[in-house]
């Protein structure tokens, strides 16, 4: 099976049908997938200026969706090699008890579902590694009261989500699941209110 680094060469061969490398491209989202495979597809769509169906694209829109994700995926990596360092110190000190930034990273090992959507097509319009940026502050920051993507304040507590987590507190601006040991018990209060306010507002 192909590494994200061979595919890319794949997106980047011009002696490659079109097709190859659009498909090369997708494929890297299996390796590497900030939002889940669908919604990352859809947020390099549209930050490029690619149809989602397009079979036969621009060969520079492809470069310029993989540059985006290659940005996002080279920070990620330096994130990983961090944290790794920062585990080894901790318990070589004696500190075993994972904390929220263990958990939250446990599930995002791989680079897949690091910042999920609750929809495919509703995503944080800023650059992938900016998002990623901002949300690994976020993590170590300690608990806010806001999305800590888009500092919007409108979260809704969802529990019909597609993949895990199965439910949590979705961005209605941004549409990110936010890690909820980045939300104070205040703003996770205020999201089930939200939703439930929302869910009886209909009826």
């Amino acid at each position: 099976m192909a590494g994200f680094r061979a595919l890319a060469r794949e997106v980047r061969n011009p002696r490659n049908t079109i097709a190859l490398r659009r498909t090369s491209l997708r494929k890297c989202l299996e390796r590497f997938a900030p939002y889940g495979h669908r919604a990352t597809w859809h947020h390099l769509c549209a930050r490029t200026g690619l149809a989602p169906d397009d079979r036969a694209p621009d060969p520079e829109l492809l470069i310029a969706a993989l540059e985006e994700l290659e940005e996002a995926r080279e920070l990620w990596l330096a994130y990983e090699v961090e944290f790794a360092g920062r585990r080894r110190r901790e318990k070589h000190d004696g500190i075993r008890q994972p904390s929220a930034v263990d958990d939250w990273h446990r599930n995002t090992w791989g680079g897949c579902d690091i910042v999920p959507c609750a929809s495919p097509t509703l995503f944080p319009s800023a650059r992938l590694a900016e998002v990623l940026r901002r949300m690994i502050t976020a993590m170590e920051s300690g608990p806010g009261d806001a999305c800590p993507v888009c500092s919007q304040e409108r979260i809704e507590w969802r529990t019909d989500l597609e993949r895990y987590p199965l439910a949590g507190p979705v961005c209605t601006d941004c549409g990110i699941v936010v890690p909820v040991p980045v939300l104070t018990t205040d703003a996770l209060a205020a999201a089930r209110r939200y939703a439930y306010a929302a869910r009886y507002a209909t009826v």
